[in-house]
């Protein structure tokens, strides 16, 4: 981020802060906006659709401005630290094969993972072991493990993960008029999307409850572990905070304070495939990790290329003039811009993704122990530079919820 966009930001933020833009109170007045979500979700609304295949309900979100639907696809928690490398590269190649297919389709226009990460007390791994301790096991293994739930009462988490896809239904070579038919064309392209393979299970489409659930509980963490019945008549509007402030490095809100941060630079060598793992260990706050994609199609890839070759190049040159001799870095920038350009002739894509990182506190005054526990996990990465998202914290924090809001989708 340069100085420049800084100040310009910093400045931008100020003008909205004095004419009240930043705050958000929710008050039943005959305005014709009090029913919506506040910023980026203003425009959205949850369409409660029934899909056919499954026969369940299944939550769509339409993007009443741009005519976008976003469906999400709830996923279950695992990982493969323990797997063999070889089904790690396989996942890998096979989820490049899902991006590609996203690249190729008019209709997609984004997607984005999630992982929500909420701290449990402890009680929970206690009832778990309990309901399925054999009563016929051995004395020693008992003991060992009532010792280990013991001794690790706090390290227990929920992990809730889940893929959202923005889809263009308007897209189609027949586009479909009726809304009913445009979310049936929406459903059918996220079906198109095969993830067998990519180190991933599918348990089911979010439902317009799942997804009441997921943006309710991230403004007001109290609600989290609350029944589906409380959440089944709420309308999509009180899914939103009743009162937030969006400051320059926070954002309050009903019932807690959360610091979103956003990628600055990846390590500019090979990386592992856990390199993540340091952001996704829970912690003593409640953190979302969000990678948002948007897949080039493969005109607008090689030219985003052979704009990276040229301004390296003229970067290069332009230090080479002043100083006598062009950076290192310029140099091996440029060299891995032409190796890019080289895989992309060969029929590679090119993706555009961005990673958010949010955490949420319930009290002002964990700020600074939340503050440095995020930073010891992303300094935990080794490589990956990330930064707070500075004006920006409302958008960030809706950009990692089910709001049908993706900041890479133009």
């Amino acid at each position: 981020m340069s100085a420049a966009a800084y100040y310009w930001a910093k400045f931008a933020w100020r003008r909205a802060s004095r004419a009240e833009a930043t705050s958000f109170r929710r008050v039943l007045l005959p305005h014709p906006y009090a029913l919506d979500l506040p910023g980026v979700g203003a425009s959205s609304t949850l369409i409660k659709a029934h899909d056919p295949t499954t026969g369940r309900a299944v939550g769509v979100v339409h993007d009443r401005t741009t005519g976008y639907m976003t469906v999400t696809t709830l996923l279950a928690p695992g990982g493969s630290l323990m797997a063999p490398t070889g089904t790690v590269q396989s996942s890998l190649r096979t989820w490049s094969s899902v991006l590609d297919m996203m690249s190729t389709d008019e209709q997609i226009q984004g997607a984005s993972v999630t992982i929500q990460i909420t701290p449990g007390a402890g009680e929970a791994l206690g009832d778990d072991v309990r309901a399925r301790q054999d009563p016929g096991a051995p004395r020693l293994a008992k003991q060992i493990i009532d010792e280990l739930v013991r001794t690790t009462p706090h390290a227990t988490a929920s992990v809730a993960p889940w893929m959202s896809v923005t889809v263009d239904p308007q897209a189609a070579a027949n586009a479909p008029v009726d809304l009913a038919d445009q979310v049936a064309e929406a459903l059918r392209v996220v079906d198109s999307l095969d993830l067998s393979g990519t180190g991933t299970d599918i348990e089911r489409r979010a439902t317009d409850i799942d997804l009441r659930r997921i943006v309710r509980s991230a403004y007001d963490p109290d609600v989290f572990n609350a029944r589906d019945a409380e959440f089944a008549d709420l309308q999509w509007s009180e899914c939103g905070p009743q009162a937030a402030d969006d400051s320059w490095e926070e954002y309050a809100h009903d019932g807690g304070v959360s610091v979103s941060w956003v990628l600055r630079e990846m390590p500019r060598r090979p990386i592992a495939y856990s390199v993540l793992l340091p952001l996704l260990a829970p912690g003593r706050f409640q953190r979302r990790v969000t990678i948002s994609y948007r897949v080039l199609d493969p005109y607008e890839g090689e030219a985003v290329l052979e704009r990276e070759i040229s301004h390296a190049h003229h970067r290069a040159q332009a230090t080479a003039e002043f100083k006598g001799r062009a950076k290192w870095s310029q140099k091996a920038d440029y060299q891995r811009a032409e190796t890019a350009a080289a895989q992309v002739a060969s029929g590679a894509q090119v993706v555009d993704w961005t990673l958010m990182v949010t955490a949420t506190t319930r009290s002002a005054a964990d700020l600074p122990a939340m503050r440095q526990e995020l930073e010891r996990a992303v300094k935990a990465t080794r490589g990956i530079r990330m930064r707070p998202a500075y004006g920006a914290q409302a958008s960030v924090f809706a950009a990692g919820l089910p709001l049908g809001y993706n900041p890479l989708v133009k």
